[in-house]
């Protein structure tokens, strides 16, 4: 089991690193790719990630890439994998504002800073699984569905022992979804101003 568990873990791991790879190029190029196109390339990145290979490294790379960042949330492994997708949509601001509210005060907590500990709740919290559920149910009812079965893989997988961890804020919440998620946040929020800095020059009297 333990060893079906790394394998996964790689395999995951292969498969985010040729995602993300992917995504930075698409963001150097100035047009699209096909979709095709795209997924042909993650699997000849997934591979080479996945298998030594005969390179002069006793592991295949994707096990040096997570012994460096450790292993991704389901929320963060997803939310990359969709960006793929032809018709992705941007994350919404609101996702983002909770992701990283939850983040600036679950981190310092959890690191000691206070009377409790949230990341005990991971362990079987009802209130804690209720709080996830009507997050999903919020990104319904906010018509980003998406949301929604991000959330759910997220739980299933936590329910079925995917990952080495039993914490329910393992499957949810890392630091690099946290990182991502405030500064996506700040800068949706500085475009905002910008936008309507301009719209009020423009359209000023004189």
């Amino acid at each position: 089991m333990n060893s079906l568990m790394q394998t996964i873990a790689l395999l995951e791991m292969s498969l985010t690193s040729a995602v993300l790879i992917i995504w930075f190029l698409q963001k150097l190029s100035p047009k699209g790719w096909p979709f095709i196109a795209k997924v042909i390339l993650v699997l000849v990145l997934t591979n080479l990630f996945f298998w030594p290979l005969g390179l002069p490294v006793e592991l295949p790379i994707a096990a040096y890439v997570r012994g460096v960042v450790g292993d991704l949330s389901v929320v963060t492994m997803l939310l990359l994998w969709s960006a793929l997708l032809p018709k992705n949509k941007p994350t919404p601001i609101g996702f983002q504002f909770v992701i990283a509210l939850i983040a600036l005060i679950f981190y310092p907590l959890a690191l000691g800073l206070g009377m409790f500990d949230p990341y005990g709740w991971g362990y079987g919290s009802i209130a804690f699984f209720i709080a996830v559920i009507l997050v999903a149910v919020v990104c319904g009812f906010a018509g980003w569905s998406k949301g929604v079965w991000i959330i759910s893989v997220a739980i299933l997988a936590w329910a079925a022992h995917w990952h080495e961890s039993a914490n329910l804020w393992d499957y949810l919440l890392d630091p690099f979804l946290a990182v991502w998620a405030l500064v996506a946040f700040i800068g949706a929020m500085y475009r905002r101003r910008r936008d309507k800095a301009r719209s009020g020059y423009l359209f000023r009297p004189g």
